[in-house]
């Protein structure tokens, strides 16, 4: 996910999708602890999602 795609979206759409990303970790460190993940990479990459949303929302609040 790039940051050019996120910084598009509303406010409403960024907290739904910061929700659902941070689901989606729980879930990846649940099957790491349980020895399904495969693919460790996939937390790496969800949590610089979670960051580059985190950061457009503090830009959206910023320019009000």
């Amino acid at each position: 996910m790039k940051y050019i795609d996120i910084k598009e979206k509303s406010e409403a759409e960024l907290r739904a999708l910061l929700k659902e990303k941070k689901m989606e970790l729980f879930t990846l460190k649940a099957k790491l602890k349980t020895m399904q993940l495969t693919n460790t990479a996939e937390i790496r990459a969800t949590k610089k999602d979670i960051a580059r949303i985190n950061t457009a929302l503090s830009a959206l609040s910023a320019a009000k």
